[in-house]
């Protein structure tokens, strides 16, 4: 029996060097799925990209967050409860959870789902920047409520999880927290139409990953071969090329770098053959819950 994982590229947009590596994955056949941050700097190029290649699995990655020292970005709309001091997305997805209204967040994640079409996109699913509408750091499990909502009035599959498992548990959220999401994702999920994956792996770095690009390509791909066989898996990755760019925003820029080397490594497919993991992308996800494929 095959097992089904969607490996996504998160942060597609977000600069040239996330823009040239997605980009170069898609062409070679490597990757399957992504999604672009519309209030980055560069998501107009991504998005040209996608509308030239409507083949591909390209979606919308709802940001709520400017995680970066230096290189950061505004909301689309004027929510207050949206920025920090100095007029930036907050930085970090509890700071989000404490202070954005409900409001403004429904009026951020539609004006960038908003963009998007505007621009002449047609995503293929929505998903969501560090999991800033989880609720997962504070318990505000209305967020994912809303998230769920607004993908339904648009007709996306969205990402998030229908069963829990302790081995996949994010770093810093309480299991209780963790486990209650699929009780509630199931239910909203039906009533507003919206296709899920069954399974949501968040692929936490170690210091043990960093040793090598060998220790993480072997550590990595063990993660992702031990998913289980009765539904859909979701991982996510944070491809870039290396360049100067990318090192003026990030020190952790090798971190990215890997994740691109990752999926360019004939090895990685491979193995994942050899374990009977078989990559999918959303539309794939959508047709095999009988949902309405984009």
């Amino acid at each position: 029996m095959a097992k089904y994982l969607i490996v996504n590229a998160d942060d597609y947009g977000m600069c040239h060097a996330a823009n040239e590596a997605v980009a170069e994955l898609f062409e070679g056949g490597w990757l399957k799925s992504s999604t672009i941050m519309m209030p980055c700097p560069a998501a107009e190029e991504a998005v040209k990209f996608s509308i030239d290649h409507p083949e591909y699995a390209i979606g919308v990655h709802l940001t709520l967050t400017s995680e970066w020292g230096e290189y950061r970005w505004k909301p689309l709309t004027d929510g207050k409860s949206l920025i920090d001091e100095d007029g930036y997305m907050w930085h970090e997805s509890d700071q989000v959870e404490k202070n954005a209204t409900y409001e403004d967040i429904e009026a951020e994640v539609r004006a960038q789902i908003d963009l998007a079409h505007s621009m002449g996109m047609k995503p293929s699913h929505i998903d969501n920047h560090m999991g800033s509408l989880y609720g997962h750091y504070t318990g505000r499990i209305g967020l994912s409520k809303l998230a769920l909502r607004v993908c339904g009035d648009y007709g996306y599959a969205y990402r998030l999880y229908t069963a829990a498992d302790k081995r996949i548990c994010p770093k810093g959220t309480p299991y209780f927290l963790y486990a209650a999401v699929p009780l509630l994702s199931k239910k909203w999920g039906k009533k507003y139409g919206v296709v899920i994956p069954d399974y949501l792996l968040f692929p936490d770095w170690n210091d043990e990953m960093r040793e090598s690009y060998e220790k993480y390509r072997e550590m990595i791909l063990n993660i992702w071969v031990d998913i289980p066989e009765d539904g859909v898996t979701e991982t996510f990755i944070h491809p870039s090329v290396e360049c100067d760019e990318l090192k003026s925003i990030t020190g952790r820029w090798s971190d990215r770098v890997w994740e691109y080397q990752l999926m360019k490594d004939p090895y990685t497919h491979q193995f994942l053959k050899e374990h009977g993991v078989r990559l999918i992308n959303y539309r794939q996800l959508i047709a095999m819950k009988g949902g309405k494929v984009r």
